[in-house]
């Protein structure tokens, strides 16, 4: 039996990433296990929780946000999102192998076996825990209970059209995390967040979708790319559009000043060329789109940082 080849990157991972270049041939596929070589998953997984953690701090009349509290979430957006994607991996190991795009995938490839990436799992998640608990009671509990959510993600492509809806309701947690973090409780500003960063999740992960529609047809995965089908425009503009009105009302919520309105409002513009541009059929195209939502998501938090800096002065 030939043994499996671990030099062969997945099909949308970062050419040349320094995982294909400089970690150990043995190691790599549990990299890419944790989807290391495609980083644009846990910055989306991280704007989220700076979104929330600088919407604290405008509300607080602080500088910066937390400092200490970004570090801890940038680890924790790295290591739960590996384990998010190895739990994903371990459940959709036969669909994988049915699609162009991901038959590659270490599991279905055979790089490693299934407990091998079930045991990674829980190392990184345990990475995660240990983040977790350095913050306060109220937030290592509302962490704990996201854990339900990000379980049952990777099974709702094989029973609902919206599998993108709990998609947004797991990566958008952290937008609840920030504001808990600072004060022990969640209010109607983290509240906002959360509803618009879900908002957001349907759209981008609507034109990612978009690349494996007709193997998905084939296996019977389910997603709003195919419900929404040629009408996808109109539908990604409008989760956009609702995006940018829940983030004005969270604006709205901590009293912020125009400096912050033009974060949002550039935010706006980005989502506009997004949905202007799309080409549904054009695979690589929505792969691009899809990762410039990385700068999408540092729109609104630097016009936060861009007023509070102002503030101070």
């Amino acid at each position: 039996m030939n043994r499996p080849d671990l030099t062969i990157p997945v099909a949308d991972a970062v050419k040349q990433h320094w995982v294909d270049r400089h970690l150990p041939v043995r190691l790599r596929p549990y990299a890419r296990l944790a989807r290391w070589e495609r980083p644009i998953g846990w910055w989306l997984l991280l704007w989220p929780c700076w979104w929330s953690a600088a919407v604290a701090a405008h509300a607080d009349g602080a500088a910066l946000p937390n400092l200490w509290h970004m570090l801890l979430f940038l680890i924790g957006a790295i290591a739960m999102r590996g384990a998010g994607c190895t739990w994903n991996d371990i459940l959709d190991r036969d669909l994988d192998g049915k699609v162009e795009r991901t038959k590659l995938r270490p599991i279905p490839s055979g790089q490693v076996t299934t407990k091998q990436a079930a045991a990674f799992m829980v190392a990184q998640a345990l990475v995660g825990f240990v983040v977790l608990i350095q913050f306060n009671w109220f937030s290592i509990w509302l962490g704990i209970s996201s854990l339900l959510i990000v379980a049952i993600y990777p099974l709702m492509k094989r029973i609902t059209d919206w599998p993108q809806v709990v998609l947004g309701l797991a990566f958008s947690w952290g937008a609840l995390m920030g504001w808990a973090a600072a004060f022990g409780r969640v209010d109607a500003p983290a509240l906002l967040i959360y509803a618009a960063a879900i908002l957001w999740t349907v759209g981008y992960d609507t034109i990612y979708a978009h690349q494996d529609k007709d193997d998905d047809a084939i296996v019977g995965v389910r997603s709003t790319a195919r419900l929404f089908a040629h009408n996808t425009q109109r539908w990604v503009g409008l989760f956009y559009a609702l995006t940018v009105a829940t983030w004005v009302g969270a604006l709205i919520a901590i009293g912020a000043g125009p400096i912050a309105y033009g974060g949002v409002l550039a935010f706006a513009g980005h989502l506009a060329w997004q949905v202007g541009t799309l080409r549904i059929d054009d695979p690589d195209r929505c792969l691009m789109l899809f990762r410039t939502n990385r700068e999408a998501g540092a729109l609104p938090f630097l016009g936060l940082l861009a007023e509070m800096a102002l503030r101070m002065m």
